[in-house]
């Protein structure tokens, strides 16, 4: 079992930045990749980046690329997700997963929340 929990989200303007995190705790070994995922109002959850654990291997979906950069901790079991230059469009609540093999893990989100 892994645990996953967001944190970092909040209301911020158009054009700044936040940086959410994802810690996780369990059976952290089982782990071989971690990703966020957003869900906007009306919208299917989409994935927005994803790092494996034990490379530098990292995609990120095209709306984000330049902007996003996701990280990970492994001394500390969390993974980071640096936004910049936020829009509007990237106001969505946030979500952690974790995966190995055929078993995966979900966070409960954190809200991020672009506006003026």
């Amino acid at each position: 079992q892994v645990d996953l929990v967001e944190s970092g989200g909040g209301l911020v303007q158009p054009g700044g930045s936040l940086r959410l995190s994802c810690a996780a705790s369990g059976t952290i070994f089982s782990i071989n990749v971690m990703a966020w995922y957003r869900q906007a109002p009306g919208k299917e959850r989409e994935l927005v980046a994803s790092i494996l654990t034990n490379s530098d291997s990292k995609y990120y979906t095209d709306s984000v690329k330049g902007r996003f950069t996701i990280s990970r901790d492994n001394a500390n079991n969390t993974m980071y997700l640096q936004m910049n230059r936020l829009t509007p469009e990237d106001t969505a609540v946030y979500y952690c997963k974790a995966a190995g093999g055929l078993v995966y893990y979900w966070g409960r989100g954190t809200l991020v929340t672009v506006s003026s």
